[in-house]
């Protein structure tokens, strides 16, 4: 019943992770009604300058701007090229780059294990981490996957290939979060936080 732009637009918008057939119809016919506006154009413009103004960097595979050699972090000296921090997608590096915290430098897998959904080890940027460590500069290996199964299975799958390599890996700390009610917390992170307790200083 609906013209086929108007279908494919929600048949586009409902590819994208967390907007479902109602989310992508609603989207749809706001910029439909909104033609007026600018909206419409500006939307179609940065769709267009994301895929022409970005690269994926070849030594940790976060996102750059395109015509760069490698990303801003791979080109800052100043960071520790003896520590690696491994994540599973180029948003986790935001966050932690927002905790101005972490100063080492990164490798982006680009997703997580999960047999469910057909992803192996082939489908992950691991083969490109072993090589990265392998080549001799990292002392340690920062595991910071999501505190899923899927993270938390690549964590372990990630231990047993550095295992034996000389590499100290680690895994973020997990526990109760600031500001948060022991009342309210699910057993796994009461778990986690006990097993992860440390000495007060």
């Amino acid at each position: 019943m609906l013209p086929e732009p108007v279908t494919g637009l929600i048949e586009a918008f409902s590819r994208l992770p967390g907007v479902g057939p109602k989310t992508a119809s609603r989207l749809t016919f706001f910029l439909l009604r909104d033609q007026e506006s600018e909206l419409t154009r500006e939307l179609a413009e940065a769709l267009q300058k994301l895929r022409e103004g970005t690269a994926t960097c070849p030594t940790c595979f976060n996102i750059m701007a395109a015509g760069q050699q490698v990303c801003a972090v791979c080109r800052d000296d100043a960071r520790d090229q003896s520590l690696l921090c491994v994540v599973e997608e180029p948003l986790d590096v935001a966050a932690l780059e927002r905790t101005a915290a972490f100063k080492g430098r990164y490798h982006v897998l680009h997703g997580a294990l999960s047999p469910v959904e057909g992803i192996g080890p082939e489908d992950l940027r691991i083969q490109e981490l072993l090589d990265r460590v392998s080549a001799g500069e990292i002392t340690e290996v920062l595991l910071a996957t999501n505190p899923s199964m899927e993270g938390d299975a690549t964590a372990m799958y990630l231990r047993q290939q550095l295992d034996g390599g000389g590499v100290r890996v680690t895994r973020l700390a997990r526990g109760l979060p600031m500001g948060g009610d022991l009342e309210y917390a699910d057993q796994n992170t009461l778990l986690r936080a006990i097993m992860g307790r440390q000495d007060m200083e």
